[in-house]
């Protein structure tokens, strides 16, 4: 049981960074991985093949990689900006959050993830202007709550860790709205 304690404690305390980093890229890998999955139930159901797409997943996961850093930094910020737990704290807490992390987030997951799908920096921005403001406007009816309870419950140094899992809900989300095409149906991606 000691060795759990001194290993969980390592883990959010002195190897905190990449444990926030591993955290955040193996959730969206995760969250991608069930949007996956349930489509190709899906399409299995209607009579058609379509193939698993580890490469679509690796990209999730890249992108958690470089957000991995940082949503740490930006709690620890936030922390050492906005001190206590008042009502006061947590509401300029959200709306810090949203107006920032959210707005950056939204922003590098769509455009990120268009450079790493090879569509270069014209093709990115042109996704980003079409799925930006949906993304933005369900991330405002998802995130204040989820991080009322964060700010409001949570010690510093289990943030990460928290939004990771409220995460895995919203990397479905994003999963799933990300990969659509221009006709609203999810795109169908069969292996080479």
């Amino acid at each position: 049981m000691a060795s759990f304690k001194k290993f969980f404690s390592n883990l959010y305390g002195k190897h905190l960074l990449a444990t926030n980093v591993v955290t955040c890229a193996g959730l969206l890998g995760a969250g991608d991985c069930l949007v996956q999955r349930a489509h190709i139930s899906m399409e299995k159901r209607k009579g058609r093949i379509v193939c698993y797409d580890y490469l679509r997943t690796g990209r999730m996961i890249v992108i958690g990689c470089v957000l991995g850093p940082f949503n740490h930094y930006w709690y620890s910020f936030l922390d050492k900006r906005l001190v206590g737990k008042s009502g006061n704290i947590v509401f300029k807490k959200i709306m810090c959050d949203q107006a920032v992390a959210g707005s950056f987030f939204c922003s590098s997951f769509l455009m990120g993830m268009g450079l790493l799908e090879g569509k270069g920096l014209k093709g990115a921005a042109g996704e980003w202007k079409e799925k930006f403001l949906t993304i933005y406007m369900v991330d405002w009816l998802c995130w204040p709550f989820a991080q009322f309870i964060n700010f409001r419950f949570l010690p510093g140094r289990f943030r990460v860790l928290y939004v990771s899992w409220i995460t895995l809900m919203w990397n479905s989300f994003l999963s799933y709205y990300k990969h659509r095409d221009f006709d609203g149906e999810t795109e169908i991606v069969h292996a080479h």
